[in-house]
């Protein structure tokens, strides 16, 4: 797979993205990353890439012809086409499902805005998709970027040392959280690891960790849980649960009736 960088810091990117287990990727040939700065097709002694918004208002918004010819020698450099994501807290939200479509493109390019964004007509033209981290502002699209490049480059076939461990994560198949994990040692200050685990037997293993991931999404984002696409075994895992947690706690999590 490959990433290509629009950015005034595109070698910021990079470095991040080059470690762990984008870096592993990258030394196993499984992705590349490319960075473009508009600044190098940008016209004038101080090669300017931004201007004053029409209308009045703070910030500066970044000029349609700089990012154009960047996008046009990002595409000249390579004859794959390239899916052209624009990293904005307007975007829909990246989730663990788009992550997944994403891994199988093999070329993405990421338009990292800047100021007070980018002109909404080279969005319009050029822009296949926005997408958003989350409900806050940064200063750019450059974390956003990592992110989203960290997010797609550990799901390439081979990335991961164990390719188990990416079913296993939070919102894989069926959406909900992942369960709790413990290692050694078995007894610290902080508490023991629950006997389960301990115990050898798989089933009861199984059973456990699938409460525990009911239950955690239960508890920290409901908004997962659709009851009633639950399995008659997985609603009775969820109602035991829940029991033990009012008994303990006595009352239910914030937003749950």
């Amino acid at each position: 797979m490959r990433f290509d960088i629009l950015s005034l810091f595109p070698d910021f990117v990079a470095q991040i993205a080059g470690h762990g287990v984008v870096g592993r990727a990258g030394e196993r040939g499984l992705l590349s990353i490319h960075g473009w700065n508009p600044r190098d097709w940008a016209e004038g002694n101080y090669r300017r890439v931004d201007d004053r918004p029409f209308g009045g208002g703070p910030g500066m918004v970044m000029l349609i012809e700089p990012l154009q010819a960047t996008l046009a020698a990002m595409r000249a450099a390579d004859p794959a086409p390239a899916h052209v994501i624009y990293l904005s807290p307007q975007g829909r939200p990246l989730t663990q499902a788009r992550a997944r479509e994403l891994a199988a493109l093999p070329r993405i390019a990421l338009l990292c805005g800047r100021y007070e964004g980018v002109d909404e007509r080279l969005l319009q033209a050029e822009v296949d998709e926005e997408l958003s981290i989350g409900d806050y502002v940064l200063s750019g699209g450059e974390l956003a970027a990592a992110v989203l490049i960290d997010a797609v480059a550990r799901l390439q076939d081979g990335a991961l040392n164990d390719a188990e461990s990416a079913v296993q994560d939070s919102f894989e198949g069926d959406g909900l959280l992942d369960c709790p994990h413990y290692t050694r040692p078995v007894e610290h200050a902080l508490g023991k690891v629950p006997a389960v685990l301990l115990s050898g037997n798989h089933a009861e293993i199984a059973h456990w960790r699938r409460q525990q991931s009911l239950g955690r999404t239960w508890l920290r984002r409901p908004d997962l849980l659709d009851e009633a696409a639950l399995s008659k075994a997985d609603r009775k895992l969820l109602e035991a649960f829940r029991a033990q947690w009012l008994a303990a706690v006595g009352e239910p999590p914030d937003g749950d009736a």
